[in-house]
C-alpha cells in the first residue's frame, strides 16, 4: 500500500469516527484543509522534476477524490441518522382515527349583507364600497356636520395616523361618506360626458343616482346592542323629483320582502340628522310572534340636506333626494332572535355554526 493509498485509509477511519457534523468538519480540516496532508503534498511538488509532477500529482489528485467521496458519503450518513432521530421523535400513530373536516359557512351578519344587497339590487340599486379610514372632511365636514357641530361628540371614534391637524385620518363611523364619494364619481363623468364646466354647481341632464353603501364602521360603543365595530348600510337615491314617499315605499318594501311578512307595519318619527333635512327614525312592529306588538328602530333616514347636494356638486335647485342608514347587525339581531349584539363577534363557533 503506497503512502496515499494509507492516507485515504485514514481520512476514512476519521471521518467514521466523527459523531456530528463539527466533528467532521475538524476531520476534514486535516487532510483537505489549508494545512491539510493533501495540501503540502500538493506543496512538496516543487521540487520534482516535470514527469515526476505529472505523475504524482495524477496520484494526488485520485487520493483527494478519494477522500472527498468519503467526505461526503459521511455528511450524508449524519444527515440521515439526524433526520430519523427527528422522525423518531415527531412520530404519530397513523392508526388513530383522522380529524374530520367540517364544512364552515358565511357569518350571519354577511348572510344579512348579502339578502340587504340582493333585495336592493333588485330595486335598481347598484353597491358601493368605499375606504374604512377615511377623512374629516368626508366623514363629516361634507355631509353637514363642521368641526363645531354637536353631533360630532355623538360620534367620536377612534383617529389614525396619516392625516393633518387641519384635515385628521379617523376610522369611519357611518358609511354615509359613500354618499360623497359615489356622488362626486357620477357627477364628475356626466360632467365630462356632456363637456359641461368642471367648476361650479351641476344642473345638466344626469341619470338618478341610486346606490347602497354596505360595511363596516367604528364608533366608541360597547354594550349588548352596540358594539365598538358594527355594520352599516347606507342608501341613497338622488334625482330631479325623488321625495319622501319614494323613501316610505323603498324602504318598507325592503322590510317586507328581508323579514317576508306583508303586515309589517313601519312608522316615520321625526328627529335629526345634519345630512338630512326633514330626517326621521324608522320603527318597523310586528304583528304577529314574540316580538308582536312592539316599536322597534331599524334605521335613521330623511330627504338629503341641501348642502349635501351642493358637496357632491350638484345644484340643489334641480336635485333632490333621500337618504338612510340602518343596521344589519340589528337586523340580524331581529332575524334570528338573538338579544346581545356581541355573540356575533366573540367568534364562538358554537354560537355562530347554528347559522350554517
Amino acid at each position: 500500500m503506497t503512502e496515499l493509498d494509507s492516507l485515504v485509509e485514514a481520512a476514512r477511519g476519521s471521518f467514521a469516527q466523527a459523531q456530528t457534523p463539527a466533528d467532521l468538519e475538524n476531520a476534514k480540516a486535516l487532510y483537505l484543509g489549508k494545512s491539510g496532508r493533501i495540501t503540502e503534498m500538493m506543496k512538496g511538488m516543487a521540487a520534482l522534476s516535470v514527469e515526476e509532477k505529472k505523475t504524482f500529482g495524477a496520484a494526488v489528485n485520485v487520493a483527494k477524490q478519494g477522500i472527498e467521496a468519503a467526505l461526503t458519503a459521511r455528511r450524508q450518513a449524519l444527515a440521515d441518522a439526524e433526520l430519523a432521530i427527528q422522525l423518531k421523535a415527531e412520530a404519530f400513530d397513523v392508526t388513530l382515527p383522522g380529524r374530520p373536516l367540517t364544512q364552515g359557512g358565511l357569518h350571519p351578519v354577511s348572510l344579512t349583507l348579502e339578502r340587504i344587497e340582493q333585495i336592493f339590487g333588485s330595486m335598481g340599486f347598484e353597491v358601493a364600497q368605499g375606504p374604512e379610514i377615511e377623512t374629516d372632511w368626508f366623514n363629516f365636514t361634507a355631509l353637514n356636520t363642521p368641526e363645531d357641530h354637536p353631533a360630532r361628540s355623538m360620534h367620536d371614534t377612534f383617529y389614525v395616523e396619516g392625516g393633518s391637524e387641519a384635515a385628521p385620518n379617523l376610522l369611519r363611523t357611518h358609511t354615509s361618506p359613500m354618499q360623497i364619494r359615489y356622488a362626486v364619481q357620477h357627477v364628475k363623468a356626466h360632467r365630462a360626458a356632456a363637456g359641461a364646466p368642471s367648476e361650479g354647481l351641476y344642473a345638466g341632464e344626469m341619470p338618478e343616482i341610486r346606490v347602497i353603501a354596505p360595511g363596516r364602521t367604528y364608533r366608541v360603543d360597547s354594550d349588548a346592542t352596540h358594539s365598538p365595530m358594527f355594520h352599516q348600510c347606507e342608501g341613497l337615491w338622488v334625482g330631479e323629483n325623488v321625495s319622501f314617499k319614494d323613501l316610505k315605499f323603498v324602504f318598507t318594501d325592503f322590510c317586507r320582502t328581508f323579514f317576508e311578512s306583508d303586515d309589517l307595519v313601519l312608522r316615520f318619527r321625526p328627529s335629526f340628522f345634519p345630512f338630512t333635512e326633514p330626517s326621521a327614525e324608522i320603527d318597523i312592529q310586528f304583528q304577529t310572534g314574540p316580538l308582536a306588538g312592539r316599536w322597534l328602530e331599524v334605521a335613521g333616514s330623511g330627504q338629503v340636506h341641501p348642502n349635501v347636494i351642493r358637496n357632491m356638486g350638484l345644484d340643489p335647485e334641480k336635485f333632490i333626494g333621500f337618504a338612510f342608514g340602518m343596521g344589519p347587525d340589528r337586523l340580524t339581531m331581529l332575524c334570528y332572535g338573538v338579544n346581545d349584539l356581541r355573540l356575533f363577534f366573540d367568534g364562538d363557533v358554537r354560537f355562530l355554526s347554528q347559522f350554517q
